[in-house]
């Protein structure tokens, strides 16, 4: 007979059995479900614009205080599957400018916050400096956003911002319970590598009429390619390419540490094919790097049985980007590498930087949250002024006297990950650090500090620290 963990309740101070708790806490989920898809099939699918967030803020509330591990789960979910479920509705009553719908993965992030309140007095001593700095840092651009920036688009980008810090540091304080966390997010990005996997490589080869219909309202042929079969840049279930291509770069450096059984094959095909054809280079050289680093961060047994994996999954994928028009597109985008000057987007990323290095710089105060997001009048539609660097957008947003601590802090975190010795014998923590480390990369030309990449790079860094006091607590460091 195995026995089931009894995990600890860090706000109610309380310890509880998940297996008693999850006949409840799925009922309250699949009520949530059920809920959506019956509005959307009666012909009330105008009211999901309400309904879907208000009622994913309910259910998050409900499992975070019954419930902490599927409100991961739940997290997780909600970011990965909004922006589909919002194309959905957009196809069937109209497009929606303002992209309310959206709000739902940052609200429930943001339930987190009550974990951060309540444990903010004692975080340096528990070890929560990292997380400290950085909140600090997106409060004070939240003061100066009030001060130049309309409240709404201050608002907007206070969740975009704060969300992901304090997500990380609610998975840092509940560190005793690690083994059981790790557990939840192996399983929950392996189910969204696969089925996300499989419905990227269905919507590059038929283009669904919703994802057309998305593709052509929001006018992003550049990033996101042309409404037509075969000529989709994939992003999945998500709201564009790049947080699809991210998610799919954790979930796939998770797979290796980890096997799931007779899916696992699937998996990684419909993954990895679905990671090619985002085409999303950054993302590739990042899982590359993630790679390496986590190829020499564990024991030589652990080395091996990794090299057997990258062997077993070429021979699962590589005869997939044989046929064609699909290796066509792999192979233009590949070969882009040995021609970067002549690349478009990376003569547009460097004008980005030629232009707006030294302007950033020199912003002491900064601009505040909201600095982006532009309200019209007349369309009530929010315009987005895309930075396309997390560097520029920390120091324009921030300021000087906001990147330092927020800098700071993400620094402090970085140094210490990077000092820890549990790689070697869990895989995760070495998994983990490689996610996080090769997200901090990408900021150079994203910002991968927001929204679900923000997710990525803040949850996995505070998984390896809490994955390092958990070993240290039992006298395994």
């Amino acid at each position: 007979m195995f026995s089931h963990p009894i995990l600890f309740n860090t706000i109610l101070k309380e310890n509880f059995s998940p297996k008693e708790r999850s006949l409840q806490s799925w009922i309250v989920i699949l009520s949530f479900i059920f809920l959506t898809v019956a509005c959307y099939f009666i012909g009330a699918a105008s009211l999901l614009r309400l309904i879907y967030p208000s009622a994913a803020l309910i259910v998050a509330i409900f499992l975070y205080f019954r419930h902490p591990i599927l409100y991961i789960g739940f997290n997780w979910w909600i970011w990965f599957i909004s922006a589909f479920v919002t194309r959905l509705v957009d196809y069937r009553v109209g497009w929606d400018p303002t992209r309310q719908m959206l709000i739902a993965p940052y609200l429930v992030s943001f339930v987190s916050i009550i974990t951060f309140i309540k444990y903010f007095p004692s975080a340096a001593r528990q070890g929560g400096l990292s997380f400290i700095l950085p909140a600090i840092g997106v409060f004070y651009a939240f003061l100066v956003g009030l001060i130049y920036n309309t409240p709404v688009p201050v608002a907007r980008g206070l969740l975009d911002w704060v969300s992901p810090i304090i997500f990380a540091f609610h998975l840092f304080i509940n560190w005793r319970d690690y083994p059981s966390y790790r557990q939840n997010i192996q399983r929950v990005f392996f189910w969204c590598v696969l089925l996300t996997g499989a419905y990227g490589v269905y919507q590059f080869v038929v283009a669904p009429e919703w994802d057309r219909y998305w593709l052509t309202e929001s006018g992003l042929f550049t990033s996101s390619g042309s409404p037509e079969p075969f000529g989709m840049r994939v992003w999945s279930t998500m709201h564009s390419v790049g947080p699809y291509a991210t998610v799919l770069q954790a979930g796939l450096l998770l797979m290796f540490t980890k096997s799931q059984g007779f899916l696992t094959f699937p998996a990684s095909a419909v993954g990895y094919l679905s990671f090619l054809l985002t085409q999303a280079r950054s993302n590739w050289g990042g899982w590359l790097m993630g790679i390496v680093m986590i190829f020499f961060s564990v024991k030589t047994k652990i080395q091996m049985r990794l090299i057997a994996i990258i062997l077993m999954i070429a021979i699962c994928v590589v005869p997939l980007t044989t046929i064609e028009p699909i290796s066509g597109i792999v192979a233009e985008r590949m070969e882009s590498f040995t021609n970067l000057q002549e690349d478009t987007s990376f003569r547009d990323r460097s004008g980005n930087y030629d232009r707006n290095l030294g302007l950033a710089l020199t912003n002491v105060l900064g601009n505040g949250l909201g600095n982006i997001w532009k309200v019209d009048e007349k369309t009530g539609k929010i315009e987005v002024f895309v930075v396309d660097s997390g560097i520029l957008d920390m120091f324009f947003t921030l300021g000087w006297l906001g990147a330092i601590p927020y800098l700071g802090g993400l620094l402090l975190l970085i140094y210490s990950v990077c000092s820890y010795t549990e790689a070697r014998f869990d895989s995760f923590v070495s998994a983990a650090r490689a996610i996080g480390l090769s997200a901090c990369a990408q900021l150079i030309i994203s910002s991968g500090m927001l929204s679900v990449m923000g997710m990525i790079l803040w949850g996995f860094l505070a998984m390896a620290m809490a994955a390092h006091k958990y070993y240290k607590q039992q006298g395994m460091s």
